[in-house]
Formats: C-alpha cells, structure tokens, sequence
C-alpha cells in the first residue's frame, strides 16, 4: 500500500478491509491528511502481493485492513508507531544499510510514476496533495541525468531561431 499506492503509513492503517478494490484497481482512503477522502489506484502487482494478506485476513475479527494479529489486541488497530518499528526490522533482515522510514516508499511511488510518465497532476491526486508545489518536492529524487536525457531529447523547433528578426 506505501509502495504500490503511495498511501500514508497513518492512511493505510486505517484502511477497512471493504476499502480495496483489485477489480477495479483502487483503494478508498477515508481519513487522508487533514481526514481527506480520496480514491487511489494501485497496479495489479500490488493487488498480487496483498493477495496473501488478504487470504490470510479472513481468519481474523473482521474490520482494519491490517491489524494486531495475535495476543489480547487481535484484529484491533496497529499503532503506527509499532508499523514502523516492524518495517524498519524488516528492512534491516533484507540487507538495508540506510536508515529506512516507510514514507521514502510513497516517495518512490512517486518517482516512479514520473519516471513512467505518469502527468505530476495525476501524480498530485493519486498522493492527495492539494498544493502541486508539495508534489514537486517529492519528485527531486529524480537523478539528474533523467533530466538531461529528457531535455537532450527534445526535437528541434519547426521554426528557425532567428526567424523574424533583423539581424
């Protein structure tokens, strides 16, 4: 959901489990930033990966999306806090060096989008950003030499420089 739907690690946990979609390729956020409602979409090798999850979801209390799966608190919320702990450790078991926050997935999600020509307003509304200056933002993680690669690829004006003036 942070990766694939550039959700908020506060959005995502308060998901419901009626709130995805994989027909139709959407997640509902009900409680965005400044308790926004938003519909975010998500590509099918999101839908694939939550697929497990999901399967495995119906053997708990039925509500959140993702939950505290066992002990006393079962099927109740899971604080952020406590998300973030065990994405963190999850990050260091699979070998990342860097300090790892979850919000750098919904950054790369981002980038991601851009880097596969995805419009930055589309960009803005599938983040839920209202200002597109904020959207700028999180597209500066895109290397340099995309850039120059982008301009350097520009065909040459149908109309000569010098067109119409005196010299």
């Amino acid at each position: 959901m942070l990766w694939r739907g550039g959700l908020r690690i506060s959005e995502t946990l308060a998901l419901n489990e009626t709130d995805v979609d994989p027909r139709r390729g959407s997640v509902m956020v009900r409680h965005g930033k400044g308790d926004k409602r938003r519909e975010a979409g998500m590509d099918p090798f999101g839908f694939e990966q939550l697929a497990a999850w999901l399967a495995h979801r119906v053997s708990l209390p039925p509500g959140l999306l993702f939950c505290v799966i066992d002990g006393q608190t079962r099927g109740r919320r899971w604080a952020a806090t406590a998300a973030r702990a065990e994405l963190r450790h999850l990050a260091i078991e699979a070998g990342v060096r860097r300090r790892f926050a979850p919000h750098q997935l919904r950054h790369a999600h981002a980038v991601e989008l851009a880097r596969e020509g995805v419009a930055v307003n589309i960009i803005q509304r599938q983040l839920g950003h209202s200002d597109l200056g904020t959207t700028s933002a999180y597209l500066q993680g895109i290397d340099p030499s995309e850039i120059i690669d982008a301009v350097r690829s520009r065909k040459p004006p149908t109309i000569s420089a010098t067109a119409g003036l005196q010299l």
